[in-house]
């Protein structure tokens, strides 16, 4: 592990020397070396996931896929989407954007006598073990993400950003940041403040963020895979997160009139699908998509392009009823 720590440390110091400082000099930014030296972590950590996503994870789905690609356009507009995501890290830089922010806030309360907190202070000597206090930040991260997830089903406005990811009838590892970028930022911006409300280190964040994106592209992937009877309860599987995505699973199952439907909403820990009644164990590999794009259900169209998906988007945001 030691071994592994130095050599991204060599690599991101050698990066930083030889390619992003040079240009930050030449560009008149040397007063935000300290912020370039961070980005250029990010990036390294982004090709990193990206490194695993093309060697691991697509043998996974050579190796037992659901169903074959017909429409690889379809899945290089995801490919797309992923790299701006990891490559860019946009919850990541959001972290840091928002610090100067939440420093004013943090003074003012503390000017004001609210106490500050830190979710790794909370048992001394136990919950301050770096593992530990690891393992805490991502159980409190995914019982925030579960949330989130159902009110993007519950309520109508939201549903129209979120079905962009769902409209993807070509699930992928690639599939996991189809997103709406507005939908990113509010999510993400929920995750920047949380991380800084609970005192989560820089260094822990950027972990935590690549760690669960990771997991995540698994749960996407064109693989026939599940976890076995007793995994399958510890960590989303493929075979969870494909119900997930089924066709006329969710929001769309109500008729599009807000009410809760679907399952397993969970995005790294079904215990909470558990716990609050929406997990689906059946062993099935559905069809993926939105009912209302099927030919026979109206054919309705949410873009082939990127720019085409985010414009429809926010179309049917505005024109909703």
């Amino acid at each position: 592990m030691d071994a592994l720590i130095e050599s991204f440390d060599a690599a991101h110091q050698w990066l930083f020397e030889q390619l992003l400082q040079p240009l930050m000099f030449f560009l008149g930014l040397g007063n935000l070396l300290a912020d370039g030296y961070a980005a250029t972590g990010w990036l390294l950590v982004g090709v990193i996931q990206i490194l695993v996503m093309i060697t691991a994870l697509r043998a996974l789905e050579r190796w037992r896929p659901v169903e074959p690609v017909s429409d690889p356009a379809a899945v290089r507009v995801d490919v797309i989407y992923t790299l701006i995501h990891r490559l860019g890290l946009v919850r990541v830089g959001m972290f840091f954007a928002v610090e100067p922010l939440w420093d004013l806030i943090a003074g003012q309360m503390r000017l004001a006598g609210v106490p500050s907190f830190q979710l790794d202070a909370i048992w001394p000597g136990v919950s301050d073990i770096p593992w530990v206090s690891f393992l805490l930040y991502l159980v409190l991260f995914d019982f925030v993400n579960y949330w989130l997830h159902r009110a993007q089903h519950q309520f109508h406005w939201w549903w129209q950003l979120h079905a962009l990811h769902h409209s993807q009838r070509q699930m992928t590892l690639w599939s996991d940041n189809r997103n709406h970028l507005l939908d990113d930022v509010l999510i993400d911006a929920v995750f920047v403040l949380l991380a800084r409300f609970v005192g989560v280190e820089p260094g822990q964040f950027v972990v935590l963020v690549a760690l669960s994106q990771l997991l995540e592209s698994l749960s996407h992937a064109n693989v026939r895979l599940w976890f076995g009877p007793v995994l399958e309860r510890v960590l989303v599987s493929p075979r969870f997160h494909r119900r997930h995505h089924a066709i006329g699973i969710g929001h769309e199952s109500e008729g599009g009139r807000g009410t809760l439907g679907g399952c397993n909403f969970a995005v790294l820990f079904p215990i909470w699908d558990q716990l609050f009644g929406t997990a689906d164990w059946q062993l099935r590999f559905d069809p993926t998509g939105i009912r209302d794009q099927l030919p026979e259900e109206g054919a309705r169209d949410y873009g082939r392009g990127f720019w085409s998906q985010q414009w429809l988007g926010l179309r049917r945001l505005l024109m909703r009823r």
